[in-house]
């Protein structure tokens, strides 16, 4: 039996999948993995399934010890991963021998590291989803503790050494960008709002988390009143009476009142989750065509490409 032994959980680690679906009228959250691309291509690495758990660590910070030989997928933010203390690329598959320490140190560039073991972690599932919501308590359900044992489903299954290839990887270093696709309630603000909204670089607020992400720069001077509390989801932007964003994120309540200009994509929401606190970012309006056809060719691209038989590269079939 081979399974990796966790010996430091870091800030916080959960298990996470692509989210639970057709349960938010029950006050359920979505849940699922922050960053949409990282978390992809984890499994992608591993021939995993689409919606296979893996893990999400928060800030690094993260030890485990394997028993038995296991084999793994580091995507995410840029830091120090290393081996019995010799230094790994992320954004590869690692094979582990039993004994073997794989340490993930604390990230200062970014948020977000995902770690995908073969065949996908064997774990809790509640209403169709391994994802752990903390504040939800499900049964089952709860942050990596220091002990906790990361089984695979899969433990013999192998597949050739791999790795992404740099132009398939998302560029966390870049300016962000967010994009913002206009809502029922974005005539109800006023002009010069919209284009103070667009035209401003925002910082990344200390109170942001799975549920949210607070954007700190110039206010809005007019928001709308509050509404009646409506249906909410990933990505929708907030005003709250102070004129400042809260971009909702994965974790986000299912109903709120305070008025929304519009919905970031969740590949933007990704690229948003990865930014630490006092990061740089902006909002640019975009239209729902552009976006969606954006998600079709990352779709696309996620199906039809394959590994060559020298398992280093990509190819497009």
């Amino acid at each position: 039996m081979s399974f990796l032994e966790v010996v430091r959980p870091g800030v916080q680690s959960t298990i996470q999948d692509s989210g639970r679906r057709g349960y938010r009228h029950h006050g359920l959250a979505a849940g699922g993995a922050l960053d949409l691309i990282s978390y992809t291509w984890a499994n992608k690495l591993l021939d995993n399934p689409r919606n296979a758990a893996c893990l999400e660590i928060v800030l690094g910070g993260f030890r485990a010890i394997a028993h038995g030989a296991l084999q793994v997928a580091l995507t995410g933010a840029r830091t120090r991963v290393t081996v019995n203390r010799q230094t790994v690329d992320l954004w590869q598959t690692l094979n582990l021998n039993d004994g073997d320490e794989l340490t993930i140190d604390h990230s200062t560039h970014h948020r977000l590291v995902y770690l995908a073991v073969v065949g996908g972690l064997d774990a809790p599932e509640q209403f169709g989803s391994h994802s752990v919501v903390v504040r939800e308590k499900l049964e089952g359900q709860g942050p990596v503790q220091a002990g906790d044992r990361l089984m695979p489903l899969q433990p013999k299954r192998q597949v050739p050494e791999r790795k992404v290839p740099d132009h398939q990887r998302p560029d966390l270093d870049a300016e962000t960008v967010i994009r913002l696709i206009p809502g029922y309630q974005y005539p109800q603000f006023q002009r010069a709002d919209i284009i103070r909204l667009t035209t401003s670089r925002y910082t990344v607020g200390d109170q942001s988390d799975r549920m949210g992400f607070r954007l700190q720069g110039t206010p809005l001077s007019s928001p709308p009143p509050g509404i009646i509390s409506e249906g909410i989801a990933l990505g929708a932007v907030q005003i709250p009476g102070d004129g400042q964003p809260i971009v909702l994120l994965n974790d986000c309540q299912t109903i709120g009142g305070y008025p929304k200009p519009g919905v970031v994509p969740a590949v933007d929401c990704g690229l948003l989750a990865q930014q630490l606190p006092g990061a740089s970012v902006r909002f640019e309006l975009c239209d729902l065509a552009t976006v969606q056809n954006q998600r079709r060719l990352f779709e696309l691209h996620y199906q039809h490409t394959r590994w060559c038989q020298t398992g280093q590269e990509l190819e497009w079939l």
